[in-house]
């Protein structure tokens, strides 16, 4: 698969094969991915956190909410926790002086390459947002913000690539020479 057929066939799964495990080298090649995501000043300000068994299911629970978000997450047999870490001195830097979140670029960077990668192995992902961080920390040991957690796993049979909608080129796009 060439980089725009993974663009085009990444989805956010909503129904996972509960049966299906993620195999360690698929796992192995999207965390890689991840680990050569480029980030400010090569700081990677970012924890992944490999969430199986019962540990998914209860960051899986911490992602629920209003009546039934994200309820779809129990099915997924890997969660990836992703925190935030500190700035490394030089990003810090850049950080303050050009008013920029570095860290938050970085993190939906990796997040990319790993979901893409995710992809390119034949696996489901869903990235979430709303979510526990307190209780999410607690389950995973951590001392830093949870920014996002993400799904993964393989697609319920018969899950079908939905039409992407999305904004024209042309609404996205200038030129200037």
């Amino acid at each position: 698969m060439d980089f725009l057929e993974i663009a085009k066939a990444r989805q956010s799964c909503r129904a996972y094969d509960e049966t299906k495990m993620v195999e360690q080298e698929k796992l192995d090649a999207i965390l890689e991915s991840a680990r050569l995501a480029p980030s400010a000043c090569n700081g990677q300000p970012y924890k992944l956190t490999v969430c199986r068994g019962e540990a998914a299911k209860q960051v899986a629970l911490a992602t629920r909410g209003m009546g039934g978000m994200n309820k779809f997450a129990v099915q997924a047999p890997v969660m990836i926790v992703v925190s935030e870490m500190p700035y490394v001195k030089s990003a810090a830097l850049g950080a303050k002086v050009k008013g920029n979140d570095y860290r938050s670029i970085d993190i939906g960077i990796t997040t990319a390459y790993l979901t893409a990668e995710a992809a390119a192995q034949g696996l489901s992902t869903c990235i979430l947002g709303w979510l526990d961080d307190a209780k999410i920390r607690e389950i995973c040991g951590l001392n830093h913000p949870v920014r996002l957690v993400i799904t993964l796993g393989y697609a319920k049979e018969g899950e079908v690539l939905r039409k992407k909608v999305r904004k024209d080129l042309s609404e996205l796009v200038s030129f200037a020479e």
